[in-house]
């Protein structure tokens, strides 16, 4: 062992307060990411003064699943205010902070190194428990506390801009799918003069087949009169799972990839240039939309010139949507397949029990609003560039996770 690495249970202690008083409203749990979030459990009923408390700059963990999942769930509490964890979970906290910062000991349990030592250490259960001796046992680098206070500074600077990003990204969402509703639903798109046209007493008829009033120039249709449906390969060319790799050629989408919030590059696979040779079908072109058609369907990503990947293809439970004749319905297609309106016409079309899946032949058959050329050609030109911000921002901030993830790495070369 090196000498500035020093043993866990020597610096932290057990903590065992129970909610007998009810002062902790909040139930929480812990995630694999390591954060606290709210608990899923229902306790209707449950006795919560067995709960226990977690104070400001305490930690709580999970040594349940060590071996199942790979990884311990621990958190570091940054609340002003006392929370509940389940009685099944360990708090403790540091003993003297002034030798041992909450935030750099948090940094430590944070490593991919930390995670793979607490898994060696797991008993041989079925779950791959984690006893609490093996964790106090378990060994860490202990600087100075100047240089802890620097390490903790620098991880805090980049974490801390990652978090605004986050900001930003969601109110740039929001902007757009405002917009949308305001145009698209609402009827309110600018007019000739740059008013809003439904309330400037531009002229709306009735629709029959979408039962609702629309304006005059703009007709109903289907989603297949915009854009191909295209999914993705099958058979015997489909990538097995020895055919991938964390480096390569083509990224090749997994279900995680295509989230609530649109495309998402935190974990990916690639396939090689020979073996994307050989796929017929299912290869994005910039301005395509994909969407997630079996399991969790409904999920949206945008291929925009700033997404920074140049070869990428769906897997089977995705389809692409591609424009027919303009690039501007693209950016209009990702906004209506994101809208409140769309989700909830998605889930009339779905079928399936155990794994809801959306087919392309019912996905073409869904009714949409099909607007004035002009109207889609302005909407794009105000849209592509928020989403294009939105790509911007989440670049950004996965060069700054591969930053904290070398911050992490240097706890272990603090000497230098």
């Amino acid at each position: 062992m090196q000498s500035n690495y020093k043993t866990l249970g020597d610096y932290i202690t057990p903590i065992k307060v129970k909610n007998k008083d009810l002062r902790a409203k909040d139930l929480l749990g812990i995630n694999i990411d390591k954060f606290f979030m709210p608990s899923v459990a229902n306790v209707v009923g449950t006795d919560l003064s067995r709960y226990k408390v977690v104070e400001k700059n305490q930690f709580a963990c999970n040594r349940m699943h060590v071996g199942r999942d790979y990884r311990i769930p621990i958190a570091l509490s940054d609340k002003d205010e006392p929370f509940m964890v389940s009685p099944a979970y360990d708090v403790f906290e540091i003993k003297d902070t002034s030798v041992l910062h909450p935030d750099y000991l948090m940094m430590w349990f944070s490593r991919a190194e930390f995670d793979r030592n607490a898994w060696f250490y797991t008993d041989a259960d079925v779950r791959g428990g984690l006893a609490w001796d093996a964790f106090c046992n378990m060994q860490f680098p202990l600087p100075s506390p100047e240089k802890q206070n620097e390490i903790v500074a620098e991880y805090n600077t980049v974490k801390n801009r990652i978090a605004l990003n986050n900001q930003l990204i969601q109110k740039l969402e929001e902007t757009a799918q405002a917009i949308y509703k305001q145009w698209f639903v609402d009827c309110e798109f600018p007019d000739e003069n740059g008013k809003p046209y439904k309330s400037s007493g531009g002229k709306m008829v009735w629709n029959e087949e979408l039962d609702k009033e629309i304006p005059e120039c703009w007709d109903n249709g289907a989603i297949s009169d915009l854009v191909d449906v295209i999914d993705g390969d099958r058979g015997k060319n489909y990538p097995s799972i020895e055919e991938m790799s964390t480096e390569g050629h083509c990224l090749f989408l997994n279900a995680g990839n295509v989230s609530k919030n649109g495309f998402n590059f935190s974990e990916t696979k690639f396939i090689s240039e020979e073996k994307d040779s050989i796929l017929r079908k299912g290869k994005l072109e910039r301005n395509d939309v994909v969407l997630t058609s079996r399991g969790t369907v409904g999920n949206t990503g945008f291929y925009g010139r700033r997404v920074p990947y140049n070869h990428i293809r769906i897997n089977s439970g995705m389809v692409i949507f591609r424009p027919k004749n303009f690039n501007e319905t693209s950016i209009f297609i990702y906004s209506m397949l994101r809208s409140f309106e769309m989700k909830k016409s998605i889930k009339n079309f779905l079928s399936g029990s155990a794994q809801p899946q959306l087919p392309i032949k019912d996905l073409v058959k869904i009714p949409i609003i099909i607007p004035d050329l002009d109207v889609l050609k302005l909407f794009h030109k105000i849209a592509i560039k928020l989403q294009n911000h939105v790509d911007e921002k989440k670049l950004q901030n996965s060069n700054l996770k591969n930053l904290t993830s070398l911050l992490l790495s240097r706890i272990v070369t603090f000497e230098n």
